[in-house]
């Protein structure tokens, strides 16, 4: 087990100094278009395709970096790029997650491949859970997945929505009601393969920031696949839904993890170093900015008003990351989140990336409230971090219930 540092080896700062670079040479340029177009920018995927960053091999190494900081290092500089091409880069992931975290071996390396594609034909996948009347709430989940014992298959019906990817994916991940007496428990993922009729794109969403990333509606209408797309087995999920069922019984129990709760404790950590990276760039943006822009005859750094401002964005963004990164340790290293550390690392990224990108916007007055200035997209965007996979309430629930052990509502 590696020791908590802060400090990169060599090979971490060489791996973070090549991604800064894609970030800045190919993602920035392209931020301001793609924004504009609100579509999603397959050049920019291929060229991350290309130079090996969008890739499975690339996300493994990062995933078994044993100090943990692999993610969060490239998340961080990804995000510093553009929040919105970033996310178009690693949506992927979230379905990659989702298959590695319940899938079984033979899943995993069938699966996997198939969501990323090839440099010359990229693909990208969908990781789809939240539901128009489902989204904090997972309890109240409405897609069936109903298991046709005759030609074993599993028939799909429900609507997705806020899906990454959602309609133009290769594979589509979904979590959908198996057991809708057991609540979450009664919760499992399924993979929808390539061309499955009766899954299609319903609503595209026109967002107010991460534009750049496809956000749609998935509609699934008896949607059938083959028993072997139940991530991890069915005896498998058999033998965990009698369980519950015991549990249940007895009156209570062990709790158990339903499948979409499994995906998200697993990226919390990573979505806050995204958070990092768009405050890191909205600071530096401001910093540059109060160094040169002059006002009564000298910078307006030189006033503390704008230099106690860029003073508390630094010490937040720099506090931020600490939590990410011992959040990220602590899941590499085995030690359980006994006060929250994950939920803590992405409700205090989250807020730290919209309290900074709106003091950047108010550093450059006029000019920040402009898309001139990259500083306008980065608080647009920066509003995302605290709603998409847990709002900053549910991670304050959460890291509530488990200081207090109570069930606090």
């Amino acid at each position: 087990m590696a020791e908590f540092t802060m400090d990169l080896n060599d090979d971490q700062k060489q791996v973070r100094d090549w991604i800064h670079g894609f970030a800045a040479d190919v993602i920035r340029p392209a931020a301001a278009e793609w924004d504009e177009r609100e579509e999603t920018p397959w050049p920019v995927i291929q060229e991350a395709a290309k130079v090996g960053i969008y890739s499975l091999d690339f996300y493994a190494q990062q995933f078994f970096d044993p100090t943990g900081l692999g993610i969060p290092m490239a998340m961080e500089e990804l995000f510093w790029g553009d929040a919105g091409i970033a996310l178009s880069i690693v949506g992927t992931g979230l379905a990659a997650i989702g298959v590695v975290a319940n899938g079984t071996e033979e899943q995993i390396g069938t699966w996997i491949p198939q969501m990323y594609g090839t440099p010359d034909d990229v693909k990208v996948a969908a990781f789809c859970s939240s539901e128009p009347d489902a989204g904090s709430d997972v309890g109240a989940m409405r897609t069936r997945a109903v298991y046709d014992r005759a030609t074993d298959e599993w028939v799909l019906n429900g609507t997705k929505t806020w899906a990454t990817n959602g309609g133009i994916a290769n594979v589509h991940i979904v979590v959908a009601v198996v057991d809708p007496e057991l609540g979450t428990k009664g919760h499992a993922s399924f993979i929808v393969p390539p061309g499955t009729r009766g899954l299609s794109q319903g609503q595209k969403f026109k967002k107010h920031g991460i534009r750049a990333s496809h956000t749609a509606e998935v509609v699934l209408e008896d949607v059938r696949i083959p028993g072997s797309c139940l991530l991890g087995g069915k005896e498998k999920l058999d033998e965990r839904l009698a369980r519950a069922h015991e549990r249940a019984k007895a009156g209570g129990g062990e709790r158990v993890k339903n499948a979409a709760m499994a995906t998200f404790e697993a990226s919390r950590p990573a979505v806050g170093a995204m958070a990092v990276g768009t405050a890191r760039a909205a600071y530096e943006v401001a910093l540059d900015y109060a160094k040169t822009r002059t006002q009564f005859g000298r910078p307006i750094i030189d006033n503390q008003g704008v230099a106690f401002q860029l003073a508390d964005m630094r010490t937040s963004i720099d506090a931020a990351r600490l939590l990410v990164w011992r959040a990220s340790w602590m899941a590499v290293a085995g030690k359980p989140f006994t006060s929250a550390e994950g939920s803590m690392s992405k409700l205090f990224a989250s807020e730290t990336a919209k309290k900074v990108t709106a003091q950047a916007v108010q550093i450059l007055g006029g000019n920040g409230f402009t898309r001139e200035y990259p500083v306008e997209r980065m608080h647009r965007d920066s509003a995302i971090y605290t709603i998409f996979e847990g709002t900053s309430e549910i991670q304050r629930l959460v890291i509530a219930r488990t200081l207090s052990g109570m069930p606090i509502r």
